[in-house]
Protein backbone atom coordinates (compact mmCIF):
# COMPACT_ATOMS: atom_id res chain seq x y z
CA UNK A 1 0.00 0.00 0.00
CA UNK A 2 1.09 3.27 -0.50
CA UNK A 3 2.41 6.03 1.60
CA UNK A 4 0.44 8.33 -0.01
CA UNK A 5 -3.04 5.94 0.78
CA UNK A 6 -2.66 5.64 3.86
CA UNK A 7 -2.20 9.23 4.50
CA UNK A 8 -5.16 10.11 2.48
CA UNK A 9 -7.27 7.44 5.21
CA UNK A 10 -5.37 8.45 8.10
CA UNK A 11 -6.77 12.34 6.80
CA UNK A 12 -10.34 10.74 6.29
CA UNK A 13 -10.84 8.62 9.53
CA UNK A 14 -10.14 12.21 11.04
CA UNK A 15 -12.70 13.63 9.04
CA UNK A 16 -15.22 10.74 10.71
CA UNK A 17 -14.13 11.57 14.06
CA UNK A 18 -14.84 15.32 12.88
CA UNK A 19 -18.43 14.11 12.31
CA UNK A 20 -18.96 11.76 15.42
CA UNK A 21 -16.22 11.39 17.49
CA UNK A 22 -16.54 8.42 19.21
CA UNK A 23 -17.32 6.80 15.75
CA UNK A 24 -13.94 6.64 14.70
CA UNK A 25 -12.62 4.94 17.30
CA UNK A 26 -15.35 2.04 17.99
CA UNK A 27 -14.74 1.59 14.17
CA UNK A 28 -10.89 1.06 14.35
CA UNK A 29 -11.42 -0.99 17.75
CA UNK A 30 -13.57 -2.86 15.26
CA UNK A 31 -11.18 -3.09 12.69
CA UNK A 32 -7.80 -4.42 15.14
CA UNK A 33 -10.46 -6.78 16.52
CA UNK A 34 -11.58 -8.39 13.58
CA UNK A 35 -8.22 -8.59 11.91
CA UNK A 36 -8.89 -5.22 9.51
CA UNK A 37 -6.31 -3.19 11.16
CA UNK A 38 -2.99 -5.25 12.39
CA UNK A 39 -2.26 -3.64 15.63
CA UNK A 40 -0.38 -6.92 17.05
CA UNK A 41 3.01 -5.13 19.08
CA UNK A 42 2.42 -1.66 18.67
CA UNK A 43 1.50 1.46 20.97
CA UNK A 44 -2.40 0.80 20.28
CA UNK A 45 -2.90 -2.81 20.05
CA UNK A 46 -5.19 -2.05 23.40
CA UNK A 47 -7.40 -1.14 20.35
CA UNK A 48 -8.53 -4.71 19.38
CA UNK A 49 -9.41 -5.60 23.06
CA UNK A 50 -12.78 -6.45 24.03
CA UNK A 51 -13.01 -3.95 26.93
CA UNK A 52 -11.71 -1.31 24.31
CA UNK A 53 -14.58 -2.33 21.87
CA UNK A 54 -16.98 -2.74 24.45
CA UNK A 55 -16.45 0.79 25.81
CA UNK A 56 -16.14 2.12 22.94
CA UNK A 57 -18.80 1.37 21.06
CA UNK A 58 -21.21 1.77 23.99
CA UNK A 59 -19.96 5.40 23.74
CA UNK A 60 -20.18 5.83 20.46
CA UNK A 61 -23.88 4.61 20.32
CA UNK A 62 -24.57 7.26 23.32
CA UNK A 63 -22.89 9.36 21.48
CA UNK A 64 -25.45 9.20 18.34
CA UNK A 65 -28.07 9.29 20.74
CA UNK A 66 -26.98 12.13 22.50
CA UNK A 67 -26.10 14.07 19.04
CA UNK A 68 -29.82 14.53 18.51
CA UNK A 69 -30.63 16.31 21.96
CA UNK A 70 -31.18 19.85 22.38
CA UNK A 71 -28.67 20.64 24.61
CA UNK A 72 -25.83 19.31 23.43
CA UNK A 73 -22.66 21.78 22.67
CA UNK A 74 -21.60 22.78 19.34
CA UNK A 75 -19.10 20.17 18.07
CA UNK A 76 -17.14 23.38 17.11
CA UNK A 77 -16.96 24.81 20.58
CA UNK A 78 -13.31 24.29 22.26
CA UNK A 79 -13.88 21.53 24.38
CA UNK A 80 -15.59 18.99 21.22
CA UNK A 81 -13.56 20.28 19.07
CA UNK A 82 -10.61 19.57 20.71
CA UNK A 83 -11.56 16.29 21.50
CA UNK A 84 -12.27 15.39 17.86
CA UNK A 85 -8.91 16.43 16.97
CA UNK A 86 -6.87 14.48 19.50
CA UNK A 87 -9.40 11.57 17.93
CA UNK A 88 -8.61 11.82 14.48
CA UNK A 89 -5.36 11.57 15.53
CA UNK A 90 -5.76 8.55 17.64
CA UNK A 91 -7.55 6.53 14.63
CA UNK A 92 -5.20 7.81 12.59
CA UNK A 93 -2.21 6.69 14.07
CA UNK A 94 -3.72 3.00 13.80
CA UNK A 95 -4.28 3.49 10.11
CA UNK A 96 -1.08 4.48 9.88
CA UNK A 97 0.56 1.55 11.97
CA UNK A 98 -1.73 -1.11 10.22
CA UNK A 99 -0.83 0.39 6.71
CA UNK A 100 3.29 1.12 7.60
CA UNK A 101 2.80 4.58 6.97
CA UNK A 102 4.56 8.16 8.67
CA UNK A 103 3.24 7.87 12.48
CA UNK A 104 3.65 11.71 13.22
CA UNK A 105 2.39 12.38 9.96
CA UNK A 106 -0.68 10.56 10.18
CA UNK A 107 -1.40 11.77 13.79
CA UNK A 108 -1.40 15.25 12.07
CA UNK A 109 -3.91 14.47 9.27
CA UNK A 110 -6.23 12.47 11.40
CA UNK A 111 -6.09 15.87 13.50
CA UNK A 112 -6.11 17.79 10.65
CA UNK A 113 -9.08 15.79 9.65
CA UNK A 114 -10.95 16.31 13.27
CA UNK A 115 -10.80 19.72 12.15
CA UNK A 116 -12.20 19.82 8.92
CA UNK A 117 -14.99 17.24 9.37
CA UNK A 118 -16.01 19.21 13.00
CA UNK A 119 -16.73 22.30 10.88
CA UNK A 120 -18.01 20.44 7.45
CA UNK A 121 -20.37 18.88 9.22
CA UNK A 122 -21.57 21.80 11.46
CA UNK A 123 -21.76 23.89 8.28
CA UNK A 124 -23.30 21.59 6.21
CA UNK A 125 -25.90 20.06 9.16
CA UNK A 126 -26.57 23.78 9.42
CA UNK A 127 -27.39 25.47 5.63
CA UNK A 128 -29.36 21.96 5.60
CA UNK A 129 -31.57 22.68 7.95
CA UNK A 130 -31.74 26.54 8.17
CA UNK A 131 -34.03 27.25 4.62
CA UNK A 132 -36.57 25.13 7.11
CA UNK A 133 -37.17 22.69 4.61
CA UNK A 134 -35.39 19.69 6.02
CA UNK A 135 -35.54 19.25 10.09
CA UNK A 136 -32.42 18.69 12.15
CA UNK A 137 -33.38 14.78 12.82
CA UNK A 138 -33.13 13.74 9.40
CA UNK A 139 -30.09 15.16 8.84
CA UNK A 140 -28.45 13.78 11.71
CA UNK A 141 -29.11 10.13 10.80
CA UNK A 142 -27.85 10.85 7.19
CA UNK A 143 -24.74 12.37 8.96
CA UNK A 144 -24.15 9.35 11.14
CA UNK A 145 -25.08 7.08 8.06
CA UNK A 146 -21.98 8.86 6.40
CA UNK A 147 -19.81 8.58 9.31
CA UNK A 148 -20.24 4.65 10.18
CA UNK A 149 -20.41 4.01 6.69
CA UNK A 150 -17.66 6.17 5.76
CA UNK A 151 -15.72 5.16 8.91
CA UNK A 152 -16.27 1.25 7.91
CA UNK A 153 -15.19 1.66 4.43
CA UNK A 154 -11.91 3.10 6.10
CA UNK A 155 -11.04 0.52 8.20
CA UNK A 156 -11.50 -2.22 6.10
CA UNK A 157 -8.52 -1.28 3.41
CA UNK A 158 -5.80 -1.87 4.97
Amino acid sequence: MSILLVMALALLIGVVCGLRSFTGPALVCWGAHLGWLNLAGSRLSFLAHVASLVVLSVLAVAELVADKLPKIPRRTSAGPLIWRILMGGLCAAAIGIAGNGPFVTCCIFGGVGGFIGAFAGYGARHVATAAGTLRDFPVAIIEDLIAIGGGLFLVTRL
